[in-house]
């Protein structure tokens, strides 16, 4: 207590005053508060004003309007505006000049939807820039803040080029043009492609300026089609043709580059306007055909792969870009129209040899028949006069059956060469295509590649039996198997033939023989070279009355008590007793075989 000094009152402090409120000054805290409150703006509820951001944290902004107290407003309602700082001016909307706390309370979120419809307008009548928080994806495109007001972005808006990740754009502030807006539902049309445009142009114009045929550019891959595709050149495009993208085939663009890939291309062409622009990339290397090997000549073997198949052909690639075609004529030996797609497909993996090369025309054709031997040079060897084969029938004629022995080896079977007994009028009779029949090398057409081929050589001629058979003047029984206007068919034993014409087929009542009748026939004629027989049933009783005729007169005019003769009438019985009797019965044995 010794050390506290004594302080005393002012001595002539006017207490009194105090207590009635007074100042030292003399003026009254009334007229002092009234001063001080002249200070300040006035403000109202529910009023718009301009504020200063005098600090922030990561929840609140606190702002000064000008007032005796400071306003609070949470910081996500200028989410929109990451860039905010302190110092900024920002409109408010007082909601309370003074709450129960006595805290002055703002929003800048109302402050802005109550000014945002005039400041929107006004954007768009001054074709002013703004800026705007993107919110959300939407249908079509996205929805943006602006002033306050939910705008909506078409996704054809956000840029120049096509916008494959909408998401990556939510929640940025970027910068929009107003182009549209509908005072009657309050719509708001934003784009950001429209700035983009505007800076452009200029670059637009300013590379058209420049651009020159062989010029080396860099560019972006900017959309990939089935023909081609489209190279943004900073604000120009251009298109690589399919055919310009590689030396080598392409099917598919996607197999050579991909979207926003950066490469360079030269510019091959473009219009008077230079709005067309046709670029190149595989211009930019050598062309194969230039790197091919200088040693590679006619007759080497080369490996290459099926790229592209037509019916006369295909086409072999035995290097990126470096191309042979094999037509069909080199893919087989054989002379039978075919189509390349019976020898191989698209991708598969060949073996040829160069026939024909052309640097200068870039031009290579191939064969694959070449790596075998040809079949004619060794016809002789392989396939002597008189060798027998197994054949496979490939194609009719009227005159005969064509078969093929082996690939590239074709022979003719003539239709008098398929059987020695039959008469066949059209081979179809006695064969089908694709089956397989035996041959006989009958001659060798080497410059025609061709061969002529029996069938019935492979077995006897039974003909030189029949002529010890079917003698002039023998009978046998027949059936008529055919009528014809000329006469009729007869078949006779052992598989053969006969003719008779309508006059030798009178019965001796007078009527005419018919069909599947069987009767007795007389050999008029036989021709072994023509397998030719004639028959007569007429000649038979007609024979023997002129027989029996004979034997009276001679009787009559020696007036002979001679007994008679018997006539000499040929019969069916007689006739058995003709030819070879053991030939016979092995060439029926042989045929009933066959059958």
């Amino acid at each position: 207590m010794e050390n506290l000094k004594n302080i005393a009152p002012i001595e002539d402090f006017n207490w009194d005053a105090y207590e009635n409120g007074e100042t030292a000054t003399g003026v009254s805290h009334d007229e002092l508060e009234k001063a001080y409150d002249g200070t300040l703006n006035k403000v109202n509820d529910r009023e718009v004003v301009d504020g200063t951001v005098i600090a922030m944290n990561k929840r609140e902004v606190v702002v000064n309007i000008g007032y005796k107290s400071d306003g609070i407003i949470p910081l996500n309602e200028f989410r929109y505006n990451p860039d905010l700082k302190v110092g900024d001016t920002v409109e408010v909307y007082i909601e309370n000049q003074e709450d129960k706390k006595g805290q002055l309370i703002l929003s800048h979120k109302k402050a802005r939807a109550t000014r945002s419809w005039d400041r929107v307008n006004a954007a768009l009548e001054n074709e002013e820039i703004i800026k705007g928080y993107i919110k959300c994806r939407t249908k079509g495109g996205m929805i943006v803040d602006v002033f306050g007001i939910e705008a909506f972005l078409p996704g054809s808006q956000i840029d120049v080029k096509p916008i494959r990740d909408y998401d990556v754009f939510v929640g940025k502030t970027m910068e929009f043009k107003v182009v549209k807006i509908n005072q009657e539902f309050k719509n708001v049309v934003v784009s950001h492609k429209a700035l983009i445009e505007a800076e452009l142009e200029q670059q637009k114009k300013e590379i058209i300026g420049k651009l020159e045929k062989g010029q080396v550019l860099e560019g972006t891959v900017k959309n990939i089609t089935s023909y081609g595709v489209f190279i943004d050149l900073g604000g120009v495009d251009g298109l690589i043709h399919i055919t310009d993208l590689s030396w080598g085939r392409v099917s598919d663009p996607k197999e050579v580059v991909e979207l926003d890939q950066k490469l360079n291309v030269v510019i091959l062409d473009f219009d008077d306007e230079k709005k067309r622009i046709a670029l190149g990339l595989k211009q930019l290397t050598p062309h194969p055909w230039d790197a091919l090997d200088p040693d590679l000549k006619v007759g080497d073997h080369v490996k290459g792969k099926v790229v592209v198949m037509a019916d006369y052909g295909a086409f072999i690639e035995i290097a990126p870009g470096v191309e042979g075609l094999i037509h069909v004529s080199e893919m087989s030996w054989s002379q039978h129209l075919r189509s390349a797609q019976d020898f191989m497909k698209v991708g598969d993996e060949v073996e040829a040899v160069i026939l024909t090369l052309d640097r200068d025309e870039r031009k290579m054709s191939l064969g694959i028949k070449q790596l075998k031997q040809d079949p004619w040079e060794t016809i002789e060897e392989k396939y002597p006069v008189g060798s027998k084969h197994t054949a496979k029938v490939r194609n009719f004629t009227n005159f005969g059956v064509f078969v093929e022995i082996e690939e590239g080896v074709d022979g003719l079977i003539h239709i008098s060469d398929l059987s020695w007994t039959k008469k066949i009028k059209h081979p179809s009779e006695f064969t089908q295509i694709g089956a397989d029949i035996e041959v006989q090398v009958l001659e060798i057409d080497k410059e025609n590649r061709r061969l002529s081929l029996g069938h019935k050589q492979l077995e006897e001629n039974p003909w030189d039996v029949f002529e010890t058979v079917f003698t002039v003047g023998s009978v046998h029984e027949g059936t008529i198997i055919e009528m014809l206007d000329k006469g009729a068919v007869v078949a006779l034993p052992y598989g053969v033939e006969g003719f008779a014409t309508p006059k030798h087929l009178v019965k001796e009542d007078g009527a005419q023989a018919q069909l599947d009748e069987k009767l007795e026939f007389k050999v008029i004629e036989f021709n072994k070279d023509a397998k030719r027989i004639i028959l007569s049933h007429s000649r038979i009783f007609e024979d023997a009355a002129k027989s029996e005729e004979k034997v009276e007169k001679k009787a009559s005019a020696k007036k002979s008590n001679k007994k008679e003769e018997a006539p000499a009438i040929t019969n069916q019985a007689a006739s058995t007793t003709l030819g070879d009797i053991d030939a016979l019965a092995a060439l029926k044995e042989q045929m009933e075989s066959k059958k």
